[in-house]
């Protein structure tokens, strides 16, 4: 902490934090659809990167053709997050009925068929799309920052996810406690035997949560083009970090996966300006282990399948 003056330490943090709120929202995108997945279902999808990766593309094919219209460029945002939700949720839809139905009860089994699932998706996007990164088109409205005093300046595209994330968010709690579909996955959750004999569809119920897992993937690629460009690789880097939030909030927690998200989220952000990414990645990573070793069913303790 040497160098800098009191002014200058709080305003490295506040912004420090903020970028962290940044990497939150699409933390916690990721985090909402994992959690759908293996907090509902007992699935290890290590495809989920994959999935935000086909939202990432659809976003920049939007931008593409849309930005070549006069006066698109600053609206096409609008159409590119149902098309990558659309997009992955199809294509989630389509691979639970291809390969995850026949691995159910066999979490091993699901890790392995989709580390290699996520490697054709890989190879797929190279072919499709080529071996380099592409960026979309950031609109008027995305560009610049908010200035609250002379020394912190915030990005505006990082408050527009963050908003993004919060609809998305509040959906999700909807989907789950509040409509018939969540009471239907929760009482698949609890009981699939009991369920299926009382008339839920339980490989619907399946099959639909899993695409929306997906789909929510898709639309955190969408806000992720925003900040940074897309590779064909760029799901892996989240891959990771994911899984970490949700067994550390505890699996099928909503609560749970939005504490865990932001507190890993904040911790690396600030950490990374003083020691380094890889630094600070090992710090928290250490944290969290200590922590589950303590209360290993996570931060709140949530029911899963049996």
């Amino acid at each position: 902490m040497d160098g800098f003056t009191t002014q200058e330490l709080m305003a490295i943090l506040a912004m420090q934090g903020f970028a962290g709120v940044s990497f939150f929202s699409v933390l916690l995108l990721m985090a909402l659809g994992l959690a759908i997945i293996y907090g509902q279902m007992r699935v290890i999808n290590m495809a989920h990167g994959e999935f935000m990766v086909i939202g990432a593309y659809a976003t920049y094919l939007c931008s593409v053709t849309l930005g070549q219209l006069p006066g698109m460029t600053d609206y096409y945002l609008f159409l590119a997050l149902p098309v990558a939700f659309a997009s992955a949720f199809v294509v989630g839809y389509l691979v639970e009925w291809v390969l995850i139905r026949h691995l159910y009860h066999r979490p091993l089994d699901t890790l392995l068929a989709t580390w290699g699932l996520a490697l054709i998706m890989q190879q797929g996007f190279r072919s499709a799309f080529g071996a380099r990164e592409v960026s979309v088109i950031v609109p008027g409205w995305l560009r610049g920052s908010y200035q609250p005093t002379m020394m912190i300046d915030i990005p505006l595209n990082g408050i527009a996810i963050l908003v993004l994330t919060l609809f998305v968010t509040l959906g999700v709690w909807w989907l789950l406690f509040r409509s018939r579909w969540g009471l239907r996955v929760r009482c698949t959750t609890a009981n699939r035997e009991m369920s299926g004999a009382i008339g839920i569809n339980t490989k619907r119920v399946d099959r639909m949560t899993f695409a929306l897992g997906c789909g929510i993937a898709g639309i955190a690629g969408a806000a992720f083009t925003t900040i940074s460009s897309t590779g064909p690789t760029s799901g892996s880097l989240y891959i990771v970090d994911t899984f970490l939030v949700v067994v550390f909030g505890g699996a099928g927690s909503l609560l749970g996966t939005i504490a865990s998200a932001f507190s890993i989220a904040q911790a690396q952000s600030v950490m990374e300006f003083f020691m380094g990414g890889s630094m600070a990645k090992v710090l928290t990573l250490l944290t969290v282990i200590a922590i589950l070793l303590i209360r290993p069913e996570g931060l709140v303790a949530s029911k899963v399948r049996r």
